[in-house]
């Protein structure tokens, strides 16, 4: 399985109103494990903190490397490396159909247009998305959606895949393929979510309260103090 040196080092994000708030105090990460988990309430940081890992947001101090690459300085490179998936596919899928989207997705790695829909294609294929692939993406159930926009990331081949909330948007047989796909990646997976059982899935979660990871460790552990939090 594929892993990849993520390290923040005392970084702090402030607002970008120019106001005094803080939204990620001063925090210090190596994240190696192969699958884990970001918990915790709304507005609590986690997808600041996802957003970092592949330069999306910057930090307003310290320093974020993916395999020594600074997400400041390397940002091109950094998002290579690093796949980011969004909480609501829509934000993410930008042409008309599916088809289209995986195109514009393999643009680089196929310079032939044949060439190049010929693999979107069988990525579909392999998602089990082929009968979609030139409708509409607003014709798409959710979970549909949400398939298409894993499959436009992975089929760049990233070594890394950061997930924001991504069962929000499912109903509970689309979670439910969802947990198995991500089960069986080779990539390294971070994701947040409020979905405790798909936190449960993976070896470490980081617990995030106001800003701050409150709890990092196994976890039943992490969502045992996460529950106590919100008892």
């Amino acid at each position: 399985m594929s892993r990849i040196d993520l390290t923040a080092a005392n970084v702090t994000v402030e607002a970008a109103d120019g106001s005094p708030r803080i939204i990620l105090h001063p925090t210090t990460l190596t994240l190696t494990e192969q699958r884990i988990a970001v918990i915790g309430a709304n507005g609590s940081g986690k997808s600041t903190l996802l957003r970092l890992l592949n330069g999306l947001v910057l930090p307003s101090a310290g320093a974020v490397s993916v395999d020594g690459l600074d997400t400041a300085a390397s940002g091109r490179e950094v998002r290579q490396r690093v796949g980011f998936v969004f909480t609501d596919p829509l934000s993410q899928l930008v042409m008309p159909t599916p088809l289209e989207d995986l195109e514009l997705s393999l643009r680089r790695s196929h310079p032939s247009a044949r060439d190049r829909r010929s693999a979107a294609l069988a990525v579909l294929n392999g998602y089990g998305l082929a009968d979609l692939a030139q409708n509409s993406v607003y014709e798409l159930s959710g979970g549909e959606r949400q398939l298409v926009a894993l499959a436009t990331v992975l089929a760049v081949e990233p070594r890394v895949l950061v997930l924001d909330e991504p069962s929000t948007l499912l109903d509970l047989r689309n979670t439910k393929l969802l947990r198995q796909l991500l089960a069986g990646l080779e990539q390294q997976v971070i994701l947040s979510t409020h979905d405790l059982d798909l936190a449960l899935d993976c070896t470490r979660v980081l617990v995030v309260d106001g800003g701050q990871i409150v709890f990092d460790g196994p976890a039943p552990d992490a969502v045992q103090h996460y529950r106590g939090m919100c008892s």
